[in-house]
């Protein structure tokens, strides 16, 4: 592959970048940072307190705190909790109260970047920080978004409207319903509207789970319901609306992804968000995501990866966040047991509830793999990827993941937890069809058999040449000429006439 990107040793622009402050998200924003900065762009890096331990990583770049200044505002501070509701309340939190707080400090650097004749000709956010949007107008700065997900994503959550028209949120349960939220966050988010935490009663259960939605024939049912939202009035659905909303009122839209894997997606994106696109992913390929993990990754782990057989390892890891009750754990555990595959199975601290590491795995699963198996607590995931043992990844679906799978041409098993994750299991399933989606929960036997289908059985060839097309497909769109070359081309002439 040809290489994109070259110094520039003179830079007259600079631009802003503001991830949101969680692995996902933070790893694609650093990454497009770096593309940026190789490009001749000089870069800041404005971010929280919170969760802010890669910093030191750059020294190339300029960070400047914001948001979580005042010791006395403890908002992000129950971020740190390990709910999915309060994570998702903390992010709507902040998008109410930090609009001042930003216009002071891009005031500031506005002013100080006239002086240093080096203008600030861009401001670009997570889409989630949808409040950046009135910020960045009243300043008279352009704002684009760098979107995190799929495609395909967010074209699903720009159609929650229809979906409720038709009623297929109707068997669904929220975040909301499910999680203990901190009462201080939920007084915030809905102070006096209960009825968003709460699921209708009398709902009759219409549909049958593994029906198709004529509206995006993709998914089934139960599709939506596993988005864990149930409707317009889910506090979750009024945060994707406003996302929504204010990524149409931006100068433009970055995306991860690349034209060969989303093709009909940025169809549809093109005609319905009246902005530009540029899909110039997967970011990873430019630069790796290792500088900006919170979590430390093992290596000594890599020497027992180097003596096993070609593609005959899975790779098992769910992600920075997921968390797993303790009776699916134990069917996870039994169902390795009974795939006799070997495993490298990365387990974060309290993955497991009510778990510190790994004190529920069972004496006699820890016998009877021994040396066929390894648990880590983190691992440079692109690393092991791209390894010549790894077979099949075992993934929570997040896109980073999912991507960094098709880049490598490894297949998946995709047991997905929430939001997105659903949706880009389903895509992996059933239109790329490079992986087998556990769509049925945490069954030991169905576990089993996944593993079997992926790495042992003669259908696993098959999963093998289409990821092994798909990685094709990546490496030239990334030469020059490709779409994620051109695209690239694209946007940084864009930004630069901003």
């Amino acid at each position: 592959m040809e290489n994109q990107v070259g110094r520039s040793s003179c830079r007259r622009q600079r631009v802003v970048l503001f991830p949101l402050p969680f692995q996902g998200h933070i790893n694609p924003m650093l990454q497009l940072a770096n593309i940026l900065y190789f490009n001749g762009f000089s870069i800041t890096i404005i971010h929280t307190n919170f969760n802010s331990q890669y910093t030191s990583n750059y020294p190339q770049f300029t960070f400047r705190a914001v948001l979580d200044n005042d010791s006395k505002d403890n908002n992000l501070a129950k971020l740190s909790s390990k709910g999915i509701g309060d994570l998702l309340s903390g992010i709507m939190v902040l998008n109410q109260c930090s609009e001042e707080s930003l216009r002071q400090e891009l005031d500031q650097m506005l002013i100080a970047s006239k002086q240093q004749q080096e203008p600030i000709v861009c401001l670009i956010t997570d889409a989630l920080w949808y409040f950046t949007q009135s910020v960045a107008d009243s300043l008279k700065l352009p704002r684009m978004v760098l979107r995190t997900s799929s495609l395909f994503c967010v074209n699903v959550y720009a159609s929650i409207p229809v979906l409720e028209d038709q009623g297929y949120f109707n068997q669904a349960n929220s975040v909301f319903d499910e999680e203990n939220i901190d009462l201080g966050l939920k007084n915030i988010i809905s102070p006096n509207n209960e009825r968003d935490f709460k699921k209708p009663e009398g709902t009759e259960l219409v549909f049958d789970l593994e029906e198709r939605v004529p509206e995006i024939p993709v998914l089934k049912v139960k599709d939506i319901s596993n988005m864990r939202i149930k409707g317009q009035t889910d506090p979750t659905a009024k945060l994707l609306a406003k996302m929504l909303k204010q990524t149409k009122a931006s100068s433009g839209i970055i995306w991860n992804s690349f034209k060969e894997l989303e093709e009909p997606e940025f169809q549809k994106i093109c005609k319905d968000f009246p902005v530009p696109s540029f899909l110039i992913g997967p970011f990873h390929k430019y630069f790796p995501a290792s500088l900006s993990s919170l979590l430390e990754p093992e290596r000594s782990f890599m020497s027992w990866l180097d003596h096993q057989a070609p593609k005959s390892v899975l790779y098992i890891s769910f992600g920075s966040a997921a968390q797993l009750e303790k009776q699916d754990f134990m069917e996870v555990v039994h169902g390795l047991a009974i795939s006799k595959q070997p495993f490298l199975w990365v387990m974060r601290p309290a993955f497991v509830k009510g778990s510190e590491w790994i004190d529920l795995l069972p004496n006699w699963f820890l016998d009877l793999v021994g040396e066929r198996g390894h648990i880590v607590k983190w691992a440079p995931q692109q690393e092991v990827l791209a390894h010549q043992a790894t077979g099949a990844f075992w993934t929570h679906n997040g896109w980073n993941s999912t991507l960094e799978s098709i880049c490598e041409g490894v297949p998946m098993i995709c047991s997905p937890f929430w939001g997105d994750q659903p949706l880009d299991a389903r895509y992996v399933s059933d239109v790329l069809k490079v992986g087998v989606y556990l769509e049925n929960g945490w069954g030991k036997e169905e576990i089993a058999s996944a593993i079997r289908r992926v790495m042992v059985e003669e259908e696993r060839e098959e999963f093998r040449e289409r990821a092994r097309c798909l990685k094709e497909k990546v490496n030239v769109s990334l030469m020059k000429g490709g779409c994620s070359y051109e695209s690239l081309q694209s946007l940084l002439g864009y930004i630069s006439l901003l």
